[in-house]
């Protein structure tokens, strides 16, 4: 049989009177103390350092600048759809599309 884990340190935190009920009836209806419903609930959460943030913020933009600017070759494209030129762009556009999809599943893979 597993050995009882000691628990002597204590958090508290400010709860309003729905927040405290919400989470009570939370963690009767998981069968858990309000404790161990916290403790499971920490154990799920990513925290992001600071440094992880930026650079997901920078990711976020720079991507953003790629989708404005293929928004803009695509009506182009769509203005000019009998050209050669036109066909041959929205060949490009489509690759750039399963590159963008590509690293967007990658990295919604690593969270």
């Amino acid at each position: 049989m597993p050995r009882k884990v000691q628990r002597t340190n204590t958090i508290s935190i400010r709860l309003t009177d729905e927040e405290k009920l919400d989470w009570e009836l939370k963690a009767h209806a998981a069968g858990l103390s309000i404790s161990q419903l916290a403790r499971e609930a920490m154990n799920r959460v990513k925290v992001m350092n600071v440094g992880d943030r930026a650079i997901q913020i920078q990711r976020t933009y720079q991507i953003a600048k790629i989708g404005n600017n293929l928004n803009q070759i695509a009506r182009w494209a769509n203005t000019y759809t009998n050209t050669i030129e036109a066909v041959e762009v929205i060949t490009y556009l489509i690759a750039i599309e399963k590159a963008l999809l590509a690293l967007k599943f990658t990295k919604g893979s690593e969270e």
